[in-house]
């Protein structure tokens, strides 16, 4: 751990100006973002007396190795830096919240000819409207179940509404009415986009003058004798009224506000927030964090600050990605328990994002205040569930991590494992993954893929060959690294893995690289010969800071290089286990990637043998039919469209495809 004092500026050289600071560790990587109204009394809290910080700041302040600042004009400036370089640099200590799960939408495709609407969860793309989030899949599906009775719109996918279109008779839907049946020509494009467009309406809000129009086409088609169309619309009136009861009103004013309520402990705290729309609560989201290391004095509010500008920040991006039709994120009011200390300037940059005024303020009284209290009440039970589910979890994760420091000898915890696995069938197609854990949890996102280039045959030798290969790929960009912050001559350099190419950490920004910085613990799958191979190759690197262990699947024993005998670690324990879900992780991620690029190889293997057709053309025709097979049951007039294929060429294929598989 490094000393605070050997990087603390120079009296008198932090700047009283507000502006935001960023703290970095020995390897280059932004740790921690903040921002304060005077740069110099804050930057000094930290370095004035270290044993008497919170214990997460003085973890982060031990862990930088440097501090640097950036001077802005105004608060409103500050905030904004501050949220960009979080979403940037994504720190290590700064609260992040991001959803457990991805919350279900309701989507309606507005840039396809038949718009549709169906349960979506993602990123957001343009041209598509959204609506949610819902709390549950099924709260969306009996929604929509409902409200299909009155707008009979298209909720199939592109390969059934293309495969009713060519068969010339609706689905089941269809049938009973809560389908237009578009892909039979039932309605026109035009009227099944008002159809839709309708639907959007109701599901905004705008939901009394539906139901008038209704009832006065109800009292018309009643007046005309049309009893059987009366009878319907009276029946659609019902199910609207039913959809909209679902939805209790909340604020009687018809208010659109985002309520936020927390509830803390000691080390987290929980967040709730209850998004009203014309009353009606529209959504609920919660997250469960960490909380900040320098909130001791008013932690509600820190917390607060940090929630706001992430969120509002990150959806009013959505809504940007998801073009013109995107509803604003950003409510008149937000109703906070607590108000930070520049809540003006909060005020003022939400009022930026949405384009109009923006209330930030807390409820006192009515409706409002009573529904602040029904958020804060689901912000405590939500901390209470969390601490339930997780604590068998978290205690499991740190007595694992202990017990593999002990185990090993290490001079501190792994919390980083990284892990390597070899697969091939019988020495062709060898690949290898790449997992990481941190805190004893899967990071997906730092997951890599390597197509093996030195492999060749089969054998014991020839993993050992690959886990030495897939180690001095992983490696040379950490030792690049090195070599730039000593000032040489960063040769010899890789790309890491073969999908997703790995930066050094740019001197300059500090903007995060994933593999430029190296792991506590190198998990390899084997035994004593590939435990001893990846050391071989860190030994050749220079890379000293890394333990490197092999667990060898039989009788899951765990060989250190240089060791005759491996260390056992008991059948029960938690450093074991841990072990294993690591290994099992890299293997499965490895037979997933081989399987796909054998399946690859092999769809385009009976076009291989055709002669005179290319890459280029090969690649054309499975474009166009899809596999393999579909092509073989084209006809010659249906092989002639596709680009770049003549008369001649078409007969070679359709003769080369049958014969084969004849």
């Amino acid at each position: 751990m490094a000393d605070p004092q050997s990087y603390r500026p120079a009296p008198g050289t932090i700047p009283t100006q507000p502006g935001v600071y960023k703290f970095r560790d020995k390897h280059g990587r932004v740790i921690y973002v903040g921002k304060a109204k005077s740069l110099r009394s804050r930057l000094n809290s930290y370095f004035a007396d270290v044993y008497g910080l919170h214990p997460r700041t003085q973890q982060m302040v031990t862990t930088a190795a440097s501090v640097e600042w950036t001077v802005v004009g105004t608060e409103v400036e500050a905030l904004q830096l501050e949220y960009n370089w979080i979403k940037e640099f994504d720190p290590q200590f700064n609260v992040r919240y991001r959803d457990d799960k991805t919350y279900p939408m309701l989507a309606v495709t507005l840039n396809e000819e038949y718009p549709r609407l169906y349960v979506y969860r993602g990123p957001r793309r343009k041209g598509v409207r959204y609506f949610g989030p819902y709390s549950h899949a099924w709260a969306i599906r009996e929604t929509l179940d409902l409200l299909l009775r009155v707008f009979p719109a298209r909720t199939c996918s592109a390969g059934v509404f293309k495969r009713h279109s060519q068969m010339g008779r609706p689905c089941l839907l269809g049938y009973i009415d809560k389908c237009s049946a578009p892909c039979v020509g039932r309605v026109t494009a035009e009227q099944h986009r008002d159809i839709v467009l309708d639907f959007c309406d109701f599901l905004a809000g705008r939901t009394d003058n539906l139901i008038k129009q209704l009832e006065t086409e109800m009292l018309t088609a009643s007046e005309e004798l049309d009893f059987e169309r009366a009878a319907r619309l009276r029946d659609d009136v019902s199910a609207l009224r039913k959809a909209v009861e679902k939805q209790a009103v909340v604020l009687g004013d018809g208010t659109d506000a985002d309520v936020i309520a927390f509830s803390a402990d000691e080390l987290e705290a929980a967040v709730q927030i209850f998004h009203v729309r014309g009353g009606r609560v529209r959504g609920q989201r919660g997250w469960v964090v960490e909380k900040p290391g320098d909130a001791e004095q008013n932690e509600h509010a820190e917390l607060l600050e940090q929630f706001v500008t992430q969120f509002y920040g990150e959806e009013a991006e959505r809504a940007k990605q998801s073009g013109e039709d995107a509803p604003n994120p950003v409510p008149r009011e937000v109703l906070v328990p607590v108000l930070p200390d520049d809540a003006d300037e909060l005020q003022d940059w939400l009022s930026g994002l949405r384009g109009a005024r923006v209330s930030l303020r807390i409820p006192q009284r009515g409706d409002k205040r009573t529904l602040m209290e029904t958020v804060e009440r689901n912000a405590v039970e939500a901390l209470h569930q969390h601490k339930l589910k997780r604590s068998g979890d978290l205690t499991a994760r740190s007595a694992a991590l202990q017990g593999l420091q002990d185990a090993l000898d290490l001079d501190e915890a792994p919390l980083r494992i990284e892990c390597v696995d070899i697969s091939h069938i019988q020495g062709s197609d060898v690949v290898a993954s790449l997992v990481v854990f941190e805190d004893g949890l899967a990071k997906k996102s730092d997951y890599r893929h390597y197509g093996i280039k030195e492999a060749a045959g089969d054998g014991h030798s020839d993993d050992v060959a690959s886990i030495a290969e897939v180690t001095r790929r992983r490696f040379l960009r950490h030792r690049a690294d090195a070599r730039q912050e000593e000032g040489a001559d960063p040769a010899g350099g890789d790309n890491g893995g073969d999908l997703a190419p790995e930066a050094a950490i740019d001197p300059q920004t500090g903007r995060p690289r994933r593999f430029a910085y190296p792991p506590n613990l190198y998990v390899v799958d084997g035994g004593a010969p590939q435990a001893a191979a990846a050391q071989e190759v860190l030994d050749e690197l220079g890379v000293t800071d890394v333990a490197v262990v092999g667990l060898a699947k039989r009788l899951e024993e765990v060989w250190v290089p240089g060791e005759d005998d491996p260390v056992i670690l008991p059948r029960s324990s938690d450093a074991l286990f841990l072990l294993q879900r690591v290994r099992d992780e890299a293997h499965r991620f490895a037979i997933s990637f081989h399987r796909s690029k054998r399946s690859k190889r092999m769809t385009v293997s009976a076009l291989d043998a055709i002669p005179g057709l290319g890459d280029t053309r090969k690649a054309a025709l499975i474009e166009h039919f899809g596999s393999v097979a579909k092509l073989r049951e084209a006809s010659l007039e249906e092989i002639v469209e596709v680009p770049g294929i003549g008369l001649t060429t078409a007969r070679t294929v359709l003769d080369g495809l049958r014969t084969d598989g004849v």
